[in-house]
C-alpha cells in the first residue's frame, strides 16, 4: 500500500491510499461513508487486488488520517468534497495508475458525493458502484424511523450551528464523528427535502445526475437500517439517465460489515466491472 498527501487550498491535509495490482487493471477508487477512516476499508481494498484489480482509497476531509480536525472554523461541506477534494485526489489515483479506467465506489455518503462527482465531470468514470448508500430523505425510511430521521437530522443541523462543528466526538449518534457544520447541515437539508442542494452549489445537482448516462452497480446490504432498500431506491431514482444494475447481499452484515466480510460483495463487484470494461 502507498499513501499520497493531498493538501487542499485551505491547508487541510488528505491522503490517498493506493493499492496496486496488474498494470493497466480498473481501479475502483473507494470513496468512505461519514465517520469512517479510509483505512476501514484496507481489507477489502486488498481483496479487490486478489481479484485481479486496483484500489485506491480517499480520505474525506476531516476524517481518519486528514488533518486539522473540523472545528468552527471549518466552513466545507458537500460541494467543496464533490469540486475541491475528490478532483484532487482523483488525479493523484490517475497519475498512479494511468492506464487504469477509474470506476468509483462509494459507501454511504460516500455514494451520495460520488454521484455528485460523476456529474460534474461526466464520462470520465467506467461507471459507478454505490454500496450501503442512499438518499436519507426521511420519506424513504419505514415506520417509524422515518419522523425520526425528519427530527433527528433536524436537530443535528441545529446542534452544530449553536456549537459551530458536529460535536460527534462526544455525541456518538449514528457514528459520523466530529464534521463540519456546513456538511452536516447540507445533510440534514437533503433528508428533508430530498433533493440534493449544497451550500455554495455552483451547478444545479439534480439537474446534472438526472443527465448522467454511466453504468451504476447498486448493493444494499440485509440489516442496514441506515441505508434500507427504499433509501437506496431514492437515491437510483436521480439517475435516471443511467443504466442501473440491483442487487441486495443477502447476508445480514449490516451497514458497514461488509467492509470487513468482503468476500460475496467483492465478488459481485468484480463480475460487474469485468462485464463494463
Amino acid at each position: 500500500m502507498e499513501t499520497v498527501p493531498i493538501q487542499m487550498p485551505d491547508g487541510t491535509t488528505t491522503p490517498v491510499r493506493l493499492f496496486p495490482g496488474p498494470e493497466g487493471a480498473p481501479v475502483v477508487v473507494i470513496v468512505p461513508g461519514l465517520g469512517i477512516p479510509a483505512a476501514f476499508y484496507d481489507r477489502f481494498a486488498n481483496s479487490i487486488v486478489d481479484h485481479g484489480f486496483c484500489a485506491a482509497t480517499c480520505e474525506l476531509r476531516g476524517q481518519g488520517d486528514s488533518r486539522p480536525r473540523p472545528s468552527a472554523s471549518s466552513t466545507f461541506g458537500y460541494q467543496e468534497l464533490v469540486s475541491v477534494d475528490l478532483p484532487a485526489m482523483f488525479e493523484a489515483v490517475r497519475e498512479r495508475f494511468d492506464s487504469s479506467t477509474p470506476f468509483l465506489l462509494g459507501h454511504s455518503m460516500g455514494g451520495q458525493l460520488g454521484v455528485m462527482y460523476a456529474s460534474r465531470i461526466r464520462g470520465r468514470l467506467g461507471g459507478l458502484i454505490l454500496v450501503a448508500s442512499g438518499s436519507p430523505y426521511y420519506r424513504g425510511f419505514p415506520g417509524t424511523r422515518s419522523p425520526g430521521v425528519l427530527l433527528g437530522s433536524a436537530a443535528m443541523s441545529i446542534t452544530a450551528s449553536v456549537a459551530g462543528f458536529w460535536p460527534g466526538d462526544r455525541l456518538d449518534v449514528g457514528g459520523f464523528g466530529r464534521q463540519s457544520r456546513v456538511l452536516i447541515s447540507d445533510w440534514s437539508r437533503f433528508a428533508r427535502s430530498g433533493r440534493i442542494e449544497p451550500t455554495g452549489a455552483d451547478i444545479d445537482y439534480e439537474e446534472r445526475i438526472g443527465r448522467l448516462k454511466l453504468p451504476v452497480l447498486s448493493i444494499s446490504i440485509e440489516g442496514d437500517d441506515l441505508a434500507p432498500r427504499s433509501a437506496s431506491a431514492n437515491l437510483l431514482d436521480k439517475l435516471s439517465g443511467s443504466e442501473v444494475t440491483v442487487w441486495h447481499q443477502p447476508e445480514p452484515l449490516g451497514h458497514n460489515g461488509w467492509i470487513s466480510t468482503p468476500d460475496t460483495t467483492v465478488d459481485r463487484i468484480t463480475e460487474w466491472i469485468r462485464d463494463h470494461c
